[in-house]
């Protein structure tokens, strides 16, 4: 087995581990607000309705 070519695999993917880790947080952190602006929006929803009933 070639070495070099091993340690360039190995290197690879240490890189790409930490690339996925990296891009998790950054998809829960997108989700997150995601959410959060769903909220929101049902709020302005709910508010939007009650001023307009009033």
């Amino acid at each position: 087995m070639d070495p070099e070519l091993l340690k360039r695999i190995t290197a690879r993917r240490a890189e790409l581990d930490e690339l996925e880790e990296q891009l998790a947080k950054e998809l829960a952190d997108v989700r997150a607000e995601r959410d959060g602006l769903a909220v929101a929006e049902r709020v302005l929803e709910r508010v939007s309705e009650q001023l307009a009933n009033e």
